[in-house]
């Protein structure tokens, strides 16, 4: 691949494995993506993610690198916009820590923006369960169904999973709804689809290899629950005219897309 991309991995107590999915992640980027670069930011962690993330940085050169830590758990959404903002290539890859999809789905993301396709690619695990290896326990999948059809009732967007943490973004349409989103926990990906979706932006939900991985810090009980509230708030900024400004910024940019990305 010629294009340069930055890969943004938010990160919380993730000092067990983040270690071994930042190798992977560097080793892939380098061969594939050569002059790309990482940014994990440390969502105010209690063990020492940030100093594991800058010393497996410094064991392997070769790519710009930078950890962004605070000392404060400001939550997930938070963690990923701030790395979106401060990413440095015209296409940015969000991908969770423990690596459930495999970083070598990139290309599947990545590429439709780069042809000029989409504004904005997200992994799904719902349109091809096959390529499911590993599932998550029978209650955990059973209520990300249940919080999918929910999101799709309550914000009219026609996608089947909104929550698979591996997404791409063309930055210089994205930038003004990433900038005016404001839900910080788990229902940020709602948020920013339902924005690019309202604001016209070309949407693609893609199918991606995924294996759940154990350490979820998601509690089906109190985070559902708190999704759900979210994706409420999410309705009623919209209907007070929260998010108008951003999405006629971003309608003014899409006037003119540009051609394929290089």
């Amino acid at each position: 691949m010629s294009a340069t991309l930055s890969l943004v991995i938010p990160a919380y107590n993730e000092a067990v494995r983040l270690g071994s999915s930042l190798r992977t992640s560097i080793d892939y980027l380098r061969d594939a993506w050569p002059g790309s670069e990482i940014i994990v930011v440390d969502d105010g962690s209690r063990d020492n993610t940030a100093e594991l993330a800058r010393q497996t940085f410094k064991e392997n050169g070769n790519l710009r690198t930078s950890v962004i830590s605070y000392k404060s758990n400001l939550g997930k959404g938070r963690a990923v916009r701030l790395g979106l903002l401060a990413a440095r290539n015209p296409v940015v890859l969000f991908s969770d820590a423990d690596l459930s999809t495999p970083i070598t789905e990139t290309p599947k993301v990545v590429g439709p923006i780069l042809k000029g396709e989409c504004d904005l690619t997200f992994g799904s695990r719902a349109l091809d369960r096959q390529l499911i290896g590993v599932h998550q326990p029978w209650r955990r999948e059973q209520g990300g169904r249940i919080f999918n059809l929910a999101v799709r009732l309550a914000t009219g967007l026609p996608f089947w999973d909104t929550q698979c943490g591996f997404k791409a973004f063309r930055m210089n349409v994205c930038r003004p709804l990433v900038e005016a989103a404001t839900v910080d926990r788990f229902g940020f990906d709602v948020e920013l689809i339902f924005l690019a979706y309202k604001a016209g932006l070309r949407l693609r939900e893609i199918p991606v290899r995924w294996d759940h991985n154990e350490g979820s810090k998601v509690s089906v009980a109190s985070d559902s629950f708190r999704m759900l509230n979210e994706v409420g708030l999410i309705r009623q900024q919209a209907r007070r005219g929260v998010y108008d400004k951003a999405i006629k910024a971003v309608g003014e940019t899409v006037k003119d897309r540009g051609p394929e990305l290089r």
